[in-house]
């Protein structure tokens, strides 16, 4: 057999291999030899009449073992194809590993921060669609059973939802939270502004929509007050007009917004709630006086801060 002149940089590992154990081979066999002249080995006769040692054999079977891979022996092979699939699997077990890490890493802080929340009593604000009914609703003071929440107006496929919407946690006070409210052309004075548009909320005054944003914000902010009890606050919201003004005070900040236009809505029509993309006020109100199955809404825009 021709030597492989090539450079040990251009061969294959299996090449390799079989040179070194080609080598061993040869070097070994040359001990053996050695072995021989001094009486030292036991020769036995192999085929041919050439004589052989157990010694030979193993180097033998050896070498050719060598060959065999570096020959691309199918066996072989299949090993390497079997090695490599096994490497395979075990760096997508540790990927898949480590995206569970993370998405449980994730998952945990997330829940961290709303534990947090929950502690301090700064809950998220909730988006504006979990209402179904508009606020400030109740039954005339006049009715038989005198004035209470009238449940009559929500649908009964979404009562359900009503006592969830009513234990919406009130935010924090903060300096920028609307604090008084002055219309001049239906108010003789300021009236308070407190978080939460509930029943017992609107026996204090006028209810800021928990979720609508704060004054002077780009937003809706959505203010409630009754028409016929408890101070009679927005009893003559039908009377402002296009320009008038309505006057918000913060702890810091004096807010003037002007009416665009008033309507006239059911109770169930929660649209008026939605966000908005400039700096906007709502006023919403039982409507008509003593009656009170519809809603008074006045729409503003802010003119300046």
């Amino acid at each position: 057999m021709a030597k492989d002149r090539r450079p040990a940089e251009d061969l294959t590992i299996a090449e390799l291999e079989a040179v070194l154990a080609r080598k061993k081979l040869e070097a070994r066999q040359a001990r053996i030899q050695q072995f021989r002249r001094s009486g030292r080995v036991l020769s036995l006769p192999g085929q041919n009449g050439t004589e052989t040692s157990s010694s030979d054999d193993d180097l033998q079977a050896g070498w050719r073992r060598s060959q065999e891979e570096a020959e691309g022996n199918p066996k072989s092979t299949l090993n390497r194809i079997f090695n490599r699939s096994l490497l395979f699997v075990e760096i997508a077990a540790v990927v898949g590993f480590l995206y569970i890490l993370l998405s449980g890493a994730g998952a945990l802080q997330k829940l961290n921060t709303e534990v947090a929340q929950a502690l301090s009593g700064q809950a998220s604000p909730t988006p504006l669609i979990t209402a179904v009914v508009l606020p400030s609703g109740h039954t005339p003071p006049n009715s038989p059973q005198g004035a209470r929440f009238n449940e009559a107006e929500i649908p009964e496929s979404l009562r359900p939802f009503v006592q969830t919407y009513n234990n919406i946690p009130i935010p924090t006070p903060g300096p920028e939270q609307a604090r008084g409210l002055l219309i001049p052309a239906i108010l003789n004075g300021e009236v308070p502004v407190v978080q939460g548009d509930g029943w017992e909320q609107l026996k204090k005054g006028i209810g800021q929509h928990i979720g609508s944003v704060d004054p002077g914000k780009n937003g809706n902010l959505v203010l409630s007050a009754h028409n016929d009890i408890y101070g009679e606050w927005f009893r003559d919201l039908d009377q402002l007009n296009p320009g008038d003004e309505i006057v918000i005070k913060t702890a810091t900040q004096v807010y003037t917004y002007r009416v665009t236009r008033t309507r006239i809505v059911s109770p169930t029509d929660v649209s008026v709630l939605e966000p908005t993309n400039k700096s906007t006020i709502t006023l919403i109100s039982c409507y008509p006086y003593l009656v009170d199955k519809q809603r008074i809404v006045v729409f503003g825009e802010l003119a300046d801060g």
